[in-house]
């Protein structure tokens, strides 16, 4: 059966994720792909491709075509579509005939960097692409009511780059992006333990820390972890142990900065929304939503109520995907 299919794609620097209208989130993988540099062939996408990374011969390397939320590499990130929508078509058990397509982008993002992905996932099949901005979309992914005049502050924290946003009647009244979220805090914690003990690790164990034992500043009980990396003195391998409180120190610096960002959005609000804002407090979406103690930690630093998106890691996919009912609503007031 040909059908024209409408699907939201969140095109993040960590994870892509597609959904569909009537199965909900049908794809969700890293944003990784692996290249054979010889013939330029694609070889892997998303899980299989980021298991491959810093483990792979000379001639494959396992990149990652976003940076920062935007296009880093504009033919891989085509390629890598094009992949992703013959994987959607078999999901969903019909070949997709040119299917109607909403993208998020970052709220900073330049109008070349929007038109660089409204190209690749229009050169990947798609029939109409419609841009939407990521806070809006993760507002209407975390059942905000959008449409209101009523304000409501997003967190986003990504992989790439946190977007905070006040939004009101559809459209973004102050917002800030800024290009630290967690993938720096993972670059943090790399640096830390190269200082601190002569180790180097790679990302993903600098991830899964970052997972496993990361936290907020606050008060917790100390957590370990034993960690394997590389020994920088002998060349060795060599494995330490790491405590919760030392990974806290090491994200410090970048949790500040984005504390700073909530701080900048919420000075630029308009007095009438700030009422709105004690009231309805803020909602954190977005991977960075799931670091340990991340909402305590905010609703004492901004003294106003934080609240956790239902599904953070999720919020800006279905936000898109919904987003396709109301999206020319929106675009009428975005004129």
């Amino acid at each position: 059966m040909l059908s024209n299919a409408e699907i939201g794609i969140d095109l993040g620097t960590a994870n892509i994720l597609v959904y569909s209208k009537n199965k909900g989130i049908i794809m969700n993988e890293p944003s990784v792909v692996a290249i054979d540099i010889n013939t330029k062939k694609v070889l892997a996408v998303g899980i299989d491709a980021k298991n491959m990374i810093g483990k792979t011969p000379g001639n494959i390397v396992a990149v990652r075509p976003l940076k920062d939320g935007v296009i880093a590499d504009f033919d891989v990130t085509t390629d890598m579509l094009k992949h992703i929508m013959g994987t959607i078509g078999k999901k969903l058990g019909f070949s997709m005939r040119k299917p109607s397509v909403v993208v998020c982008t970052p709220s900073g993002a330049t109008s070349v960097e929007r038109r660089a992905i409204h190209d690749a996932v229009k050169n990947s099949g798609a029939k109409a692409v419609h841009l939407i901005e990521e806070p809006v979309a993760a507002a209407i992914g975390a059942d905000l009511p959008v449409g209101e005049p009523v304000a409501n502050v997003i967190v986003d924290i990504g992989g790439g780059t946190t977007e905070v946003a006040i939004i009101s009647y559809g459209g973004v009244v102050s917002c800030n992006t800024i290009r630290v979220a967690g993938d720096k805090m993972d670059e943090d914690i790399v640096q830390y333990i190269r200082k601190s003990y002569n180790l180097l690790i790679g990302e993903r164990t600098a991830e899964q820390i970052k997972m496993e034992i990361g936290y907020a500043p606050i008060e917790h009980e100390s957590l370990e972890m034993e960690i394997r990396g590389r020994d920088l003195v002998t060349g060795l391998p060599k494995t330490i142990s790491l405590t919760s409180k030392e990974v806290q120190q090491a994200i410090q610096e970048s949790l500040s900065s984005i504390l700073e960002a909530i701080r900048a959005t919420l000075e630029n609000c308009p007095p009438e929304l700030s009422g709105d804002i004690v009231d309805r407090g803020v909602i954190l979406s977005g991977g960075g939503a799931l670091l340990n103690g991340v909402q305590q930690w905010l609703s004492e630093e901004i003294v106003v109520p934080v609240h956790i998106a239902p599904n953070p890691l999720e919020s800006v996919a279905i936000g898109t995907g919904k987003s396709l009912s109301v999206i020319d609503k929106l675009q009428k007031i975005a004129r």
